[in-house]
């Protein structure tokens, strides 16, 4: 006669396999999670890393910005000391042309002529003066041109002026002239060859 195991083994066994699904699925699910905050720790880790060293390089280039705005107003400061050293050069230089100018100005100056004023802009002279005539201030204009610091005397004005002597005589007319030179550098090469004797 056959035997027959009525116990509910199929129920058993599929109780059984359920649970061990649970756990395996639980163990997977455990598992993944933690990979996943692995992974999320190490990313937010990489991304705190990179925050840090972008704000250095956030400072660094705020303190470059400021040396870089300090050398710019050195580079400032600098042009206008070389500026304020070159005019004070040229003014040193010019010194000597300015005693040989008036040394000319007075050796060229005729009997019977006077400066009233002398204005000069670069290497332009504008002189004012009074002569006793027309041909005196011709003369004048004859030796500023045969001088070697002087050149291109050129006449702005010359008119008349009528003044009584005060005596009776007869009136005196003077020429009050305005004329303009241009100074020259003619003569620097022959005082550094002679020493600079004039």
């Amino acid at each position: 006669m056959p035997q027959i195991n009525l116990l509910p083994w199929r129920e058993e066994l599929r109780k059984r396999r359920q649970k061990e699904f649970g756990v395996m699925a639980l163990v997977a699910i455990v598992l993944m999670g933690g990979v996943v905050a692995a992974v999320h720790l190490h990313f937010q880790g990489l991304i705190d890393f990179q925050n840090e060293r972008n704000q250095y390089l956030t400072v660094e280039i705020g303190k470059l910005n400021k040396q870089i705005a300090e050398i710019k107003d050195l580079q400032r400061e600098k042009e206008r000391l070389l500026a304020r050293t070159e005019k004070i050069q040229q003014l040193q230089s010019g010194r000597p042309d300015i005693v040989h100018l008036v040394d000319q100005l007075v050796k060229t100056l005729p009997e019977g002529v006077f400066l009233t004023r002398i204005e000069q802009k670069g290497v332009n002279l504008r002189v004012d003066g009074v002569a006793q005539s027309n041909a005196r201030v011709s003369s004048l204009m004859r030796q500023l041109d045969a001088s070697d610091w002087l050149e291109n005397p050129a006449l702005v004005e010359i008119k008349r002026d009528a003044a009584g002597s005060g005596a009776g005589d007869e009136s005196i007319r003077n020429a009050i002239f305005t004329l303009t030179i241009q100074q020259t550098m003619k003569r620097k090469a022959g005082d550094s060859e002679s020493g600079g004797s004039s």
